[in-house]
């Protein structure tokens, strides 16, 4: 059975939610991602931030990545996945809330993130393909 902790990519770096867009830009580009988890004070997952939310959110309303934060972004509770969660219940949550990036949890701590790529490196094609038919395909 593959399981969420397999299919992972371990050790997610998170932005604090006082650090600012620009931070979590350079952190995302030093980190060669797309996407970092925001974290508060209490270490626990309160969000996640892409590339495009900097984008869309901050800089093509002219705000500045220099002193918005990470925290002014966060929307909603994240939808994560237990670490031992079976592949099929991984797939399902990322299909129902149609996105890309599922957050890994164990005992309430972020213990890693699961992309597309993740699923494509451990996962047999045609599931693959179910997912990208589902969440890219849609938009």
């Amino acid at each position: 059975m593959t399981t969420a902790r397999d299919i992972m990519h371990a050790g997610a770096t998170c932005v604090q939610e006082n650090e600012t867009l620009l931070d979590a830009a350079r952190r995302m580009k030093e980190l060669d991602v797309g996407a970092l988890p925001i974290c508060g004070p209490d270490d626990r997952l309160h969000g996640i931030i892409t590339d495009r939310d900097i984008v869309v959110k901050c800089l093509a309303r002219g705000k500045d990545a220099r002193t918005m934060t990470a925290g002014q972004l966060e929307q909603g509770k994240p939808v994560t996945i237990d670490a031992e969660a079976e592949a099929g219940q991984v797939l399902r949550a990322m299909e129902a809330h149609r996105i890309r990036r599922l957050p890994v949890v164990d005992d309430h701590r972020l213990v890693g993130m699961i992309s597309e790529a993740d699923l494509a490196r451990h996962l047999p094609e045609e599931q693959v393909g179910h997912f990208v038919e589902v969440v890219c395909a849609a938009r």
